[in-house]
């Protein structure tokens, strides 16, 4: 729940690096979110669309957890030391989704586990996410 937080405290952050386990927990949380609304929805009756197929509460939840789903995805494109703009292609980006974060340092920040990094290099993150 920490990283599904942590997505929403970094709202529009598209620069910087998210791990693995940040990218999947939002993903996880807020797949479970969706459905746990739109379960509601059908359940009181805030359905519309084509054969009722969407909710209110659902299509709400959508909009204001796009733009976090979005600049995690581009921060974690950074931590396999891609553009964010990877995230565009289909079933591609999947794969790069899975890979390991770069160690170390790269073009995008610090290592966000700390891997490979000297006092300078956190200081420089801790500095960062003040």
């Amino acid at each position: 729940m920490k990283y599904f937080l942590e997505a929403f405290q970094r709202y529009a952050q598209f620069s910087g690096r998210s791990e693995r386990p940040a990218y999947w927990y939002f993903f996880l949380f807020n797949l479970i979110i969706s459905y746990g609304l739109l379960a509601v929805d059908f359940g009181i009756g805030l359905t519309f669309g084509p054969e009722e197929s969407s909710g209110m509460l659902n299509s709400v939840y959508s909009l204001v957890s796009l733009v976090p789903s979005i600049a995690v995805g581009v921060r974690r494109m950074h931590d396999i030391n891609k553009s964010g703009w990877f995230i565009l292609i289909p079933l591609y980006n999947i794969y790069l989704l899975a890979q390991e974060g770069e160690s170390g340092r790269n073009q995008y920040g610090p290592d966000p586990l700390g891997n490979g990094e000297d006092e300078e290099d956190m200081m420089d993150h801790l500095v960062a996410e003040d």
